[in-house]
């Protein structure tokens, strides 16, 4: 990935070190403007819908995105780095969990 330098690592290391919703909300929000993180939370929910075979024009209107991005985030869930499906199949698997279970972790 061309983008991936020491900075843009040192952020992704400084990430795994958030250790719960509260902290990541304080973290996201000084990094990324209000919009910036609008925007990131409905790409994530259009590739949630994507992966539940929803279809474009629906995705459209739910999130407001444009069918360009929508197809995109398509593309990237589809044949990107993966990174779209870890995470899908980790909240799979998180859901899954029985209550007990969850209430372990």
């Amino acid at each position: 990935m061309k983008t991936i330098n020491n900075k843009t690592e040192d952020l992704f290391k400084s990430v795994l070190r958030l250790k719960n919703i509260g902290e990541t909300k304080k973290f996201f929000r000084d990094l990324l403007t209000e919009e910036e993180l609008i925007e990131f939370g409905k790409r994530w929910q259009a590739a949630q819908m994507l992966s539940e075979n929803i279809s474009y024009e629906k995705i459209e209107k739910k999130t407001g995105l444009s069918s360009r991005t929508v197809a995109r985030i398509s593309k990237w869930l589809n044949g990107g780095m993966g990174g779209y499906k870890l995470m899908l199949n980790k909240i799979k698997h998180h859901n899954n969990l029985s209550p007990s279970v969850k209430r372990l972790r």
